[in-house]
């Protein structure tokens, strides 16, 4: 159960990060820097969700 947990908490930060990207891309300019970092960020999450269900 703690691992459904866990995958409900990061599938929710992983929609929170679209929603920042959203925001800073409606910044006129986009901080770039900031968006990479935020889809790396994205990636990492998607990558231990996929680990989190494979090994559950």
């Amino acid at each position: 159960m703690s691992a459904l947990i866990d995958i409900d908490d990061l599938r929710h930060r992983h929609h929170s990060l679209d929603g920042q990207i959203e925001d800073e891309n409606a910044h006129l300019p986009p901080d770039e820097l900031k968006i990479s970092a935020l889809k790396k960020e994205k990636l990492v999450i998607k990558d231990l969700i996929q680990q989190l269900e494979v090994n559950s």
